[in-house]
């Protein structure tokens, strides 16, 4: 791999210690990428500093310029970025390009909202002062991205930062740093400059995380990942009071009334299922079925699921790529046994190939038990996972029963019902008769401990961007 160093103020910087990334398809070592340390954490900070000093001065067109570049250039390398992808995700390849479709038009996206930090000028009504509001550069962001999508998480962070005007650090998972650390060239030629953009990754990611939270010229920090970590970046930003931005774990329904079009339901989950092999926190991980139609919707779901061939994503034939590490894999045969213990069968699939490689193979399991781990916790799997129900307020019960808000998924083809369905899930997104929520235009996040904020949309700018009131008179 041509870039495995740390990107430091514009330049690659190599380390003492070094960690391996693995292909998850074949096991073996991808490339040895550099692990940054407290030192490596504060150049990158200077450097963001100093940076965003004259990137902030810019006009709103010209930060925008530079994102649309870096759009025209991604998008002109998305074969480039997608076999990258796939080799240190294991996605398919139709996946992989997918997802750097997605990623490259974050930075389309933001070009066109950095010149739409509107604000505003009112007349108080009491005094007869004018209340002038503006939105300027929050300050420097500590961006942190999970492994499930080695581009579009961080370009999803990157693009609204750099739109706002602000200087950002950016910790990559380490099973998957290659990918962001390749962006760098890119942006380079995109016209980003020097120190504007950082790439740490490192195996002591709590420790140069919370290192960094605690410099007063970190303003912002945007994670995306689990639950779990997301809170304990949450303690460690409440000593700063930086403004959080927290994209979290999802459970997310997947609901099938009686009155669904079948085709429509069966392409939608599919696509909430196994999108990027299920390893997503949108993904549909609790299936409610109504009891009129599930036997039809377990068998056309299951023939479709046996029907995706498994292997190395870079064989263009493969449906389906292999889980990033041992331990995801392990997980997923761990919920499909403790399932199959607590009463549910199996459809297709539901143990785990010999040989080489963390795969796993689409599995269906029907009759799932209310107390099975897998309908608690997110699978992070190719495994659906269905129940039924019986009537509309019981499936609305059983939907919330979470301490999880993301994303839910609803099909029925009574819009009325439909729409009234949505507002009582309390999910900050809903499908509705879509498998897939995401997009650009979009706000993307949740409620309840799912996250905090929101990415993509005009509010993914904001995020960045601090209000400030002026009251005058004139």
């Amino acid at each position: 791999m041509d870039y495995t160093d740390l990107y430091i103020n514009g330049e690659w910087h190599k380390t003492g210690d070094r960690f391996d990334v693995i292909n998850p398809a074949t096991e073996e070592v991808l490339a040895s990428v550099a692990s940054a340390d407290i030192a490596d954490a504060d150049a990158a900070l200077d450097a963001a500093e100093a940076a965003m000093t004259d990137w902030a001065a810019r006009t709103p067109r010209e930060r925008s310029e530079v994102l649309r570049k870096a759009w025209e250039l991604m998008t002109a390398r998305l074969d480039h970025f997608a076999h990258l992808i796939t080799l240190e995700n294991g996605k398919a390849g139709t996946d992989a390009k997918g997802e750097a479709t997605y990623a490259a038009e974050f930075f389309r996206w933001f070009a066109e909202e950095a010149v739409r930090a509107d604000g505003m000028i009112t007349h108080a009504p009491a005094s007869g002062a004018r209340i002038v509001v503006q939105h300027k550069p929050a300050g420097l962001a500590v961006l942190v991205t999970p492994w499930n999508y080695p581009a579009a998480m961080g370009t999803r962070k990157i693009a609204p930062a750099l739109a706002a005007g602000c200087g950002v650090i950016i910790k990559p998972a380490s099973e998957t740093p290659l990918t962001m650390l390749a962006l760098m060239p890119l942006l380079e030629e995109a016209g980003v400059p020097a120190g504007l953009v950082n790439v740490l990754p490192s195996r002591r990611t709590g420790a140069l995380v919370d290192h960094m939270l605690h410099d007063p010229r970190v303003r912002v920090v945007s994670f995306t990942g689990s639950t779990g970590v997301g809170r304990k970046l949450l303690k460690g930003a409440a000593d700063q009071v930086l403004k959080p931005a927290m994209e979290l774990g999802g459970n997310a329904p997947c609901i099938v009334f009686e009155d669904a079009d079948m085709d429509t339901a069966i392409e939608g989950t599919m696509l909430a299922k196994m999108r990027n092999l299920g390893e997503a926190c949108t993904a549909a991980n609790r299936i409610y079925v109504h009891e009129d139609v599930a036997e039809e919707f377990t068998k056309r779901l299951t023939e479709r699921m046996a029907a995706l061939n498994v292997g190395d994503g870079t064989d263009p034939s493969v449906d389906v790529g292999p889980l990033v590490n041992a331990d995801t894999r392990d997980k997923v045969a761990e919920f499909v046994a403790d399932a199959v213990a607590k009463g549910a069968s199996v459809e297709c699939g539901g143990s785990t190939p010999n040989g080489k490689g963390y795969f796993y193979p689409p599995t269906v399991l029907s009759n799932v038990s209310e107390n099975a781990e897998c309908v608690k916790d997110e699978i992070f799997g190719p495994v659906a996972a269905i129940q039924t129900f019986k009537d509309q307020d019981e499936v609305i019960t059983r939907a919330n029963d979470t301490e999880y808000g993301l994303v839910a998924y609803v099909f029925s083809e009574d819009f009325k019902r439909a729409m009234q369905v949505c507002e009582r899930l309390e999910y900050g997104m809903v499908g509705l008769n879509r498998g897939l929520v995401s997009d650009p235009a979009a706000p993307f996040g949740g409620v309840k401990q799912s996250g905090l904020g929101r990415e993509g949309g005009h509010e993914g700018m904001l995020e960045f961007m601090e209000t400030q009131y002026i009251s005058a008179s004139w």
